[in-house]
């Protein structure tokens, strides 16, 4: 019998480790084709945003193959970047890529879950995510696990796809994102499954204002809600309470 198919109402993280682990050799290739390249972007406006508050101390959780850190090192040569991450393959490319870089002196990559980050309470100045937080086993649980390890006043900037709302661009992009992308990646990574479950998750995430609400109830405030590229992705960026 084959695997059993990951879905996006049992996304245990042993699950969604496996699932990492078999597409990892080909994950920043379908990313950035799959995309058009636009995921590039989306990572540097989240950068961009977060090196405002010129933070020393960074944490990326579901950091994967290490994009987003090795991005926030590249641009502040100050910056301390952790990822963190559930799949071990992920995280070797990562390691790969950030000594061919010259970054792994800052960018240091670890196995661990968002939902039990391995560091003390009020750590970090910044925290982030990029295309992540949907795999969450427990979507509150990690989001409160990530407000505990910030300081009072870090800031959290998230960035994740969303489903575009206006027509008659969002009968395209469905059509491409339900359809096409499964296909493309299935047939370039060898699991069409993993890139069945993508577009599944997108849809069963709470985008927008409601995933503000979430991170509200997790400890953040002041959340910024911000589309992008015709609305398939969101740019969250909230702080932490100062109590």
């Amino acid at each position: 019998m084959g695997k059993k198919r990951l879905t996006v109402t049992d996304k245990s993280t042993g699950s969604v480790a496996s699932m990492f682990n078999s597409i990892a050799p080909s994950y920043d290739f379908l990313n950035h084709l799959l995309s058009f390249g636009i995921d590039k972007l989306w990572r540097r406006r989240l950068v961009k945003r977060l090196l405002r508050a010129k933070p020393n101390r960074v944490i990326d959780v579901a950091t994967g193959t290490a994009d987003l850190a090795l991005a926030m090192a590249k641009k502040s040569p100050s910056v301390r970047v952790v990822g963190i991450d559930i799949s071990e393959s992920m995280l070797s490319i990562g390691m790969v890529k950030a000594k061919n870089r010259r970054l792994n002196e800052r960018v240091e990559l670890k196995k661990a879950s968002a939902l039990n980050i391995p560091y003390h309470d009020n750590h970090f100045d910044a925290a982030m995510v990029a295309f992540g937080v949907r795999n969450f086993e427990d979507l509150a649980q990690g989001l409160t696990e990530i407000c505990r390890v910030l300081k009072p006043g870090g800031e959290l900037g998230v960035i994740e796809f969303s489903m575009p709302s206006h027509w008659p661009f969002n009968a395209i992009y469905q059509f491409y994102f339900l359809k096409l992308l499964p296909w493309v990646g299935g047939k370039v990574s060898g699991n069409r499954q993993a890139y069945t479950y993508l577009p599944e998750s997108v849809l069963a995430f709470p985008q927008g204002m409601s995933f503000a609400k979430i991170m509200e109830s997790a400890g953040f405030t002041d959340v910024e809600v911000r589309s992008q590229t015709f609305g398939i992705a969101t740019l969250y960026i909230a702080k932490k309470k100062i109590l």
